[in-house]
This record gives C-alpha cells, structure tokens and sequence, in this order.
C-alpha cells in the first residue's frame, strides 16, 4: 500500500492543474494551492475541462466518475491548509531558480512530508534542496505537458535525496500510470537537454530560412516519426520556458545551448506559443492550432 495518498500541489498553473488531475484519476487526495482564489478556481476550471474532454471522448465512463475526480481535489492559498496532512508535495510554480528554493523552504518549514518533489525541467535539483529542512526528501518529478496525454515523468534523484525519497517518487509515479526514467542532477537531466537541441536547431532553421515551420516539423513527424515535430513542441512548451532553459544550459554547458536571437526576438513580443495564441503557430482560445504564424514570413 502506498504511503502517500494525500499531495499537496504547489501552483495551480497549467502543469499544476494537469497534475493535480492526474493524481485525482487515480485516487489520491489533492490540496491544489496558488497565491490567491482566482488563480486556484482557474486550475479546478482547467481540471474540470479536461475532465469534461475525457468525457466526451469516451474517457471516462460517467459523470459520477468525473464527479468523483474533481471530489478529491480541495483549492487552498493557504501553504499551511494546503500541507496538513498532506503526505507529499510537489511544487510546480514556475521554472525560476530562487523562486522554487523559497517556495520549497517555506514548505519544508510549514509540514512534515515524506517527499518534497520538485517539477523542474532543467534546474539544479541538488541546489534546490539545500534550501529545505528536509534535503533527503527532495526529488525532481519533471512532468510533460500536457500532463494527462503525455506519459513519461523523469525522476531526478539529487546528490542527497535518499534511497526511501527515491523508490516513494517511483512508487508515486507508478501508481498515477506513467513511465518513470531515473535520471542524475545534472544540467538538463537527460530529457531537456536532448529536447533543447533539437528544439534549438529547428529555430536556427526558420530563421536561417532553410526550410518553413511546416517543413522542418513535417521532417521530424514523417521522417522520424516524432508524434509532435520540435517547433509545434516549443509552443506547447512555452517559448519562454524554452528560452529560460536555453539561457540557464548555456551558462552550464556551453555554446551548443546559446539561444537564438529569433527566440527571444518572440518572446519579447509577446509571442509566447499556445498560452499566448501566437508562436511558431497561431492558436485559437480553445487551444486549438490554426497554422504556422504568418508573421514569420516577414522575418
């Protein structure tokens, strides 16, 4: 029997609320927390639509049972009211470094919890850590966004997370039905930095006008049989999430990881990827994509 049945999700964002939900699928008892009510009533909002796309799909077999998901998810901006009783917890606030050793500082203080997860996709879990009471209990959990489609969790074990830390991450990763790859603290853990590379390269294609976004996604779907091709993934990403990592490997590793400059030319436009509605590709409200940007013929 698991020990933990009760999490604590730090930050009701898109990854937040995707992990919440996927907790919530498979029974365990979810404390969603943000800074204030409107940001938590946006993550139970998402949950529930996503829940309701299930539905629609034939996904899940009634409204009970999406009832009884959503039951299982409580909104709180409370720390303290988020961690009691809470049996873990794992933060997804957003990827910035100093942010995510306060929150998990704060946190280590307020409960007692047996794993402090952290889904970063790049940053050093080991540092992170060192911010807490508990660096023993401190593990990555990087989820992949969309986080209820999308089935790999790297587990990233830190230069003091213990071996209990570890097998109750695996175990918790095992138990919501997603595949579970251990990976090192190292810069980029294995995932982003081979995912940056790719990603990297296709933008200095766009810009370098080797190929169009259509063409150089349509290489990697059809030619290697990637399910989503590496410009229509930095818009699910984020542009600047791709740009933070980019910057921070950069700094790390070295020039292989220099961001180009059309990258931050977007991000600094506003032109964000699927949460802005604009990116390599345009996107409608409902998240759907409309094609590749026209803007960046004129580039």
């Amino acid at each position: 029997m698991t020990e933990l049945n009760t999490v604590a999700v730090l930050g009701a964002g898109t990854m937040g609320h995707g992990i919440a939900q996927v907790l919530a699928q498979h029974g365990v008892t979810v404390r969603l927390r943000d800074l204030d009510e409107g940001r938590v009533e946006a993550g139970l909002a998402g949950v529930r639509a996503n829940l309701e796309g299930a539905l629609a799909r034939g996904k899940l077999a009634s409204e009970a049972e999406l009832a009884q998901i959503l039951g299982r998810i409580t909104g709180e901006t409370e720390l303290e009211a988020a961690l009691d009783g809470a049996d873990a917890l794992i933060e997804a606030i957003p990827e910035d470094l100093e942010l995510k050793k306060r929150v998990l500082s704060e946190a280590s203080l307020a409960g007692d919890v047996k794993l402090l997860g952290t889904n970063t996709s790049s940053l050093p879990v080991t540092e992170i850590a060192q911010a807490t009471r508990f660096p023993e209990r401190v593990l990555g959990l990087h989820f992949f966004n969309p986080v209820h489609l999308q089935s790999l969790v790297e587990v990233v074990r830190g230069e003091r997370s213990s071996a209990r830390t570890v097998e109750l991450g695996l175990e918790l990763v095992a138990r919501i039905n997603k595949t579970p790859i251990l990976v090192q603290d190292s810069p980029g853990f294995a995932s982003s930095r081979l995912g940056l590379v790719l990603g990297l390269e296709a933008i200095r294609m766009v810009e370098g006008r080797v190929a169009s976004v259509d063409a150089v996604d349509k290489a990697m779907e059809l030619g290697y049989r990637h399910k989503m091709g590496p410009l229509m993934t930095t818009d699910y990403v984020g542009l600047d999430v791709r740009l933070s990592i980019a910057e921070h490997l950069h700094h790390e590793i070295g020039e292989t990881f220099r961001p180009p400059l059309l990258l931050r030319r977007m991000v600094r436009a506003g032109k964000l990827g699927r949460k802005s509605g604009e990116g390599f590709y345009r996107w409608d409200e409902s998240g759907k994509c409309l094609g590749p940007s026209e803007a960046l013929g004129e580039i």
